[in-house]
């Protein structure tokens, strides 16, 4: 059985073993894989009966044209970069990997807000820069401190991740209300589902964990912030394309918007043009909330065990169109 491996630096740069793979068979590994060369994935892919794939593009084209390829095993919980119905069409086999980043990317979350709410990093850069040994006074702060308690958080998309972000803010004795397209049973008490403009109205602070889809596409959008209210927080470790960008820019230099904390943009990299890189308060990560060692593994290991599935018959984590 031939493995090809399209994009595998991301998940293991060379702090992880590639063997849980590797002994299913023949192993090519490649570190990155042209995402605009159709050619070129198509002369990578080869003759391969299995695909692992994160960010590059298989269409409907290339695989009709992999002449041996049976699965494609994702690296990732995301599958927009597969062409389902061609695979479908194909016979392919896809999976995914749905919740290995549960606790990593709720804990970002949480980084996230917190550095908005406490100003660690800026304290911290002050500091070593002499400010705080030159300072009249015992301590000083250059930009409004939060306190999280009593806060209302709105979580849009109440899965896993939702949950998790839900639990974590319970503890900081904030109140939890959620809002997700299909009904989803509250955790307790402290949490209560809401419809989307009761969410936008009154929640301090907005999290999101939700697909990005048609339906929730920029859905922070110019006119749901006017619904929200003045200096809320928005944090957003799903996907980049949740947000109107030219707006929450907007928002954010004008106030409307206290602080935005992202892990996501619309197009990734971020392109530098994008209008978050100069607007204020805004906190951007280059897509790390994935990216724990353990949480790496765990991907690693989940992908192995998908294959197995696979291999035995049975497959599991399967996504269709």
């Amino acid at each position: 059985m031939k493995i090809v491996v399209l994009d595998g630096y991301a998940l293991n740069p060379g702090d992880l073993d590639w063997e849980p793979l590797k002994k299913f068979g023949d192993f090519t590994l490649y570190d990155r894989t042209p995402v605009d060369n159709a050619d070129e994935i198509l002369k990578r892919i080869g003759d391969a009966d299995i695909v692992f794939d994160n960010k590059t593009p298989l269409t409907a084209d290339i695989i009709a044209k992999a002449p041996n390829l049976k699965y494609i095993g994702l690296l990732s919980t995301g599958y927009d970069v597969i062409d389902l119905d061609a695979a479908k069409q194909n016979d392919v086999v896809v999976t995914n990997i749905p919740t290995y980043g549960t606790d990593a990317v709720a804990q970002h979350a949480f980084a996230l807000l917190l550095e908005i709410t406490n100003q660690v990093g800026v304290h911290d850069r002050l500091v070593h820069d002499g400010k705080w040994s030159t300072n009249p006074d015992f301590t000083f702060w250059v930009k409004p401190l939060v306190e999280l308690r009593g806060k209302t958080i709105g979580l849009i998309g109440f899965g896993k991740i939702g949950q998790q972000v839900a639990q974590i803010a319970h503890a900081f004795s904030m109140n939890v209300i959620y809002y997700n397209h299909r009904p989803k049973q509250a955790p307790g008490d402290w949490a209560t589902q809401v419809e989307l403009d009761d969410l936008f109205a009154q929640a301090d602070i907005i999290s999101l964990h939700t697909p990005l889809t048609p339906q929730t596409s920029e859905i922070i959008n110019r006119d749901n912030i006017a619904k929200m209210k003045d200096g809320v927080i928005i944090i957003n470790t799903a996907r980049g394309g949740l947000i109107e960008e030219s707006a929450t820019a907007d928002a954010l230099n004008n106030g409307k918007i206290f602080g935005l904390g992202v892990d996501v943009a619309s197009y990734e990299p971020i392109k530098k043009d994008n209008p978050l890189l100069t607007a204020k308060n805004a906190i951007i990560t280059p897509h790390i909330a994935w990216a724990p060692l353990e949480t790496r593994s765990r991907l690693l290991g989940i992908a192995a065990d998908n294959l197995q599935a696979f291999v035995d018959g049975k497959p599991e984590n399967t996504v269709e169109a």
